[in-house]
């Protein structure tokens, strides 16, 4: 009998493979990648057209000659890596690594691990895509190039072992950018009017919304709400027109990578890298009790919504069963197409969907369960009917005002049988409302004015970070979670409470990055060469141009930047702190968590003290001195000198002037100062120190 060899990625898919394929195939696993660049260098050879230097990574010896011994013994080799770009390289490595050239040897993938979708590769086993590898190639060049040319310029500037990416840079200033927008942000204030109405014949009050005129009137400050409330005086309230109608909510489309983490992060409270790490549990492999080892889901790299005909028939067929037939989606939902979207996989679903969470709960971990279920619920309601409202939208007026309230009502449940998203949630409509005809009378109880400040856009969470890269197209499937992992491992970014906040020396490498690189951190140029990588990968464009053309500009920019930061380069700054052990002047030294207070005669002294950066402003409540901060995660703040006796703090710098208004302390925005206190809205211009 022939004997075949099939080497997959991951130990862990090892003995599902083995058992779909039976006694007549020996599985193995590569164990991610067998060959690099070397570390130790650049690794590319720039004067023989830039041909990568590839070695075999520490420690995989071992393992490619056991390979090299199941090699010899087989009739036939089927390298079946993940089906992606990354793992069509690796079986490119592989087959190098084994000098496989002249054996029998035919590369197969499968989007799910299931016994069907790994008998099917079989059928359809193919070459190796050589243009899915260049495109690897290519990206790996560029970001080893970026990497390691700019990275030492780091070093010389902030004086230890930091890191610039092609990527990475670019998430870090989109970043910067928000943080930016948030501190030079100055609050409008805007008023709200609600009025409680008294049905005829209800004991529930009826609250209704300002509207206007015939046309919406905002109300921007205290007078002129309080002209609307005179106005309004004495005013008989009836209702003038009571509008009934329907609204359909799609359902939803079913997974990409970046949108199960994108609701996983909101839902399930996941960091992408541990959506990703759970998600890749689920395709490798779980023990099902009575069934073995398992694929639960399809491949979870994936920027496409496209589902095959064979899952979507399997899955109209299973909701008619469970749910009835009017709960079955007709047709298919599908969405404009991302141009940006690549559309090599179907998007992630289960690989079986009559595997409900229900009956996998006992063989999967809590977080796996939650994850699959999400999933599961998902893609189900892909293939489900929309969603019907009942809605009501009703205007009262009074004294030629208008006041509005709007309800609705789930009519039909349609998709949200399985699946609500947060802001989904079930909202049954007032009575009240539906109770209402045209020239009903009613009885003002009473209007309530409520004054609001606009608020500055939101800090990025790792969620809507992976949401922007996707729509500014930098990255791709399987970069955002390595991308958010490397700039909080850097401590370039801290995470508090979701959210993600730029460190002192965050601010330090971006300011740095902009000034010296702003091509590599420029988001347009980023994206364009992310879609002119994916030509590479569909067969437009030759791999080596693409290097040929970026390491010019990369190589001028970092001879420029070598000049220029000679000159700005930063001398230790003297401080008046004296250093208790030998006396001398300390001096303000970077390090991986910011400044700090070290003495300038190491290495005989080494000591060394937190750095108190005093900002010259008293504090507001002990007239003690502010000192800038930082948290234990890095994100900097302004507190009190006599802390924790002083309980003072505040994100944003405080400035020594006290507002006019109220009396209160004033914070720096930019180029405004405004009132700390949030009631009192008082905004002024910062004036010019002139020098």
């Amino acid at each position: 009998m022939a004997k075949y060899l099939v080497i997959v990625e991951s130990p862990a898919k090892v003995k599902t493979v083995k058992k779909f394929l039976g006694a007549n195939y020996e599985v193995a696993a590569s164990n991610g990648h067998v060959r690099d660049l070397p570390k130790s260098q650049l690794g590319i050879d720039i004067e023989h057209d830039f041909e990568p230097k590839y070695i075999t990574i520490r420690g995989k010896g071992e393992l490619l000659a056991g390979l090299r011994k199941s090699v010899k013994k087989a009739d036939k080799i089927y390298l079946a890596t993940d089906p992606d770009r990354e793992g069509e390289a690796i079986s490119w490595h592989l087959s190098k690594a084994l000098k496989l050239e002249d054996k029998k040897m035919q590369r197969i993938t499968f989007n799910e691990i299931t016994k069907t979708a790994v008998k099917a590769s079989l059928k359809e086993a193919r070459e190796i895509d050589m243009n899915l590898v260049d495109e690897q190639q290519a990206r790996r060049c560029l970001d080893r190039m970026v990497g390691y040319e700019i990275s030492p310029l780091l070093w010389k500037k902030i004086k230890r072992g930091l890191s610039a990416g092609r990527v990475q840079s670019v998430a870090l200033r989109i970043i910067g950018d928000r943080e930016e927008e948030i501190n030079a942000f100055i609050p409008q204030e805007y008023w709200s009017l609600d009025a409680s109405f008294q049905i005829p014949g209800e004991k529930k009050p009826l609250v209704a919304h300002f509207y206007g005129k015939d046309k919406k009137i905002n109300i921007n400050s205290k007078e002129e709400m309080n002209r609307i409330l005179d106005e309004l005086k004495g005013a008989q309230f009836e209702v003038t027109e009571v509008k009934k109608g329907e609204r359909t909510k799609k359902a939803p489309l079913p997974f990409t990578t970046s949108t199960l983490q994108q609701e996983a992060a909101k839902v399930l409270n996941f960091a992408t890298s541990k959506t990703m790490r759970l998600a890749q549990q689920l395709y490798e492999g779980v023990d099902i009790k009575g069934n073995g080892t398992v694929g639960l889901i399809t491949y979870l790299r994936t920027d496409s919504t496209r589902i095959s005909v064979e899952a979507s028939t399997a899955a109209r067929e299973y909701i008619a069963a469970e749910y009835g037939e009017e709960y079955t989606a007709k047709a298919e939902h599908t969405e404009n197409k991302n141009k940006k979207a690549q559309d090599a996989h179907e998007a992630i679903r289960p690989s079986d969907i009559t595997r409900t969470p229900a009956a996998m709960k006992d063989s999967l971990s809590r977080d796996q369960f939650r994850l699959y279920q999400l999933i599961w619920k998902r893609f189900t309601a892909s293939r489900m009917q929309s969603a019907i409202y009942e809605t009501t939208s009703v205007k009262i007026k009074g004294n030629d005002y208008l006041f509005t309230v709007s309800a609705s009502r789930v009519k039909f449940d349609g998709f949200m049988s399985v699946y609500i998203q947060e802001d989904d949630e079930k909202k049954e409509s007032n009575t009240l409302v539906r109770a209402l005809d045209k020239n009903t009378q009613l009885k003002l109880e009473q209007l309530q004015p409520e004054q609001h400040f606009t608020q500055p856009p939101a800090h990025y969470t790792e969620a809507s970070l992976v949401k922007t890269l996707e729509e500014l197209g930098i990255g791709r499937p399987s970069t955002y979670a390595p991308t958010i992992t490397t700039i909080l491992a850097r401590r370039y970014v801290a995470k508090e409470n979701k959210n993600l906040y730029m460190t002192e020396l965050g601010e330090v490498v971006n300011k740095m990055m902009k000034q010296a690189f702003p091509t590599i951190v420029d988001v347009n140029f980023t994206a364009n060469m992310e879609a002119l990588l994916d030509k590479v990968g569909d067969g437009s464009v030759q791999w080596k141009t693409v290097v040929r053309n970026f390491w010019p500009d990369l190589k001028e920019s970092v001879e420029r930047a070598e000049e220029e930061l000679e000159q700005v380069e930063i001398a230790d700054e003297v401080t008046d702190e004296i250093c208790e052990v030998c006396g001398r002047n300390m001096v303000i030294k970077y390090g991986p968590h910011g400044r700090f207070l070290a003495c300038p005669g190491f290495p005989d002294c080494k000591n060394t003290k937190p750095y108190l950066e005093k900002i010259g402003v008293s504090c507001p409540k002990c007239g003690g001195e502010i000192i800038l901060k930082k948290t234990k995660k890095g994100r900097r703040y302004y507190g009190c000198e006599h802390n924790p006796d002083c309980d003072f703090m505040t994100w944003q710098k405080p400035s020594g002037e006290k507002c006019p208004q109220c009396g209160g302390y004033m914070l720096e925005k930019g180029n405004k100062l405004l009132c700390a206190n949030n009631q009192c809205g008082y905004v002024a211009q910062k004036l010019k120190i002139e020098e």
